[in-house]
C-alpha cells in the first residue's frame, strides 16, 4: 500500500473589484448569461462565459425541464456551443456565476461533477488547460488555473 496526497491551489478574490479587467469583463458576461437562464423549477440560475483564443466569448446558461434529467447546466451549454461553432479554437478561460430566487448565494459555486468531466474533455482535447473562475451572486470569486485543480484523478480516453 502507498499513500498519495492530493493538493490543489486557488486564488480567492473578495469581489469583482479585485479581478483583472479581462477576468472582470468575462465574469460580467457570465452574470448576463445567468439572467437569461431558464430555471422555473429549481429557481437556481447559472451563467457561463468562455473566452476563446480568437477573442470570441461564448455564453451558456442552465436550461431546465419538467423532466429534470432532461435539463442542462450552463457550463456544458457553453462548452458544447464552443465545440460546435469553433471546434479548433482553444479555450482560454471560463467564468461561472450562480444565483437563487430563494436565497442570496454569497459563496462561490463551482461546476457540478458532470460539468467537470465535460470540461476535462476539452482541456485534454486542446492539450492546454484553461482558467476557471466561479462565484455566487455576490462575494468571493475563486480562480483555478486548470480543471485538474477541481477534478484530480479524472477519467479520460487513456482508459478506453
Amino acid at each position: 500500500m502507498r499513500k498519495i496526497e492530493i493538493s490543489t491551489s486557488a486564488i480567492v478574490f473578495k469581489d469583482l473589484s479585485e479581478l483583472s479587467t479581462e477576468d472582470s469583463m468575462l465574469m460580467e458576461q457570465a452574470i448576463l448569461a445567468r439572467e437569461k437562464a431558464y430555471a422555473p423549477y429549481s429557481k437556481f440560475s447559472v451563467g457561463a462565459a468562455l473566452l476563446l483564443e480568437n477573442e470570441e466569448i461564448i455564453l451558456g446558461n442552465n436550461q431546465e425541464n419538467a423532466a429534470y434529467p432532461s435539463g442542462m447546466c450552463a457550463e456544458r451549454v457553453a462548452i458544447w456551443r464552443a465545440g460546435s461553432e469553433f471546434p479548433d479554437v482553444k479555450i482560454l478561460k471560463l467564468a461561472i456565476s450562480a444565483k437563487s430566487s430563494n436565497s442570496l448565494v454569497d459563496k462561490p459555486v463551482g461546476p457540478c461533477g458532470a460539468c467537470r468531466q465535460s470540461l476535462s474533455e476539452y482541456e485534454i482535447k486542446q492539450k492546454r488547460p484553461f482558467e476557471i473562475l466561479f462565484m455566487g451572486e455576490v462575494g468571493e470569486i475563486v480562480k483555478v488555473s486548470s480543471l485538474n485543480a477541481l477534478l484530480p484523478f479524472s477519467f479520460d480516453n487513456s482508459y478506453l
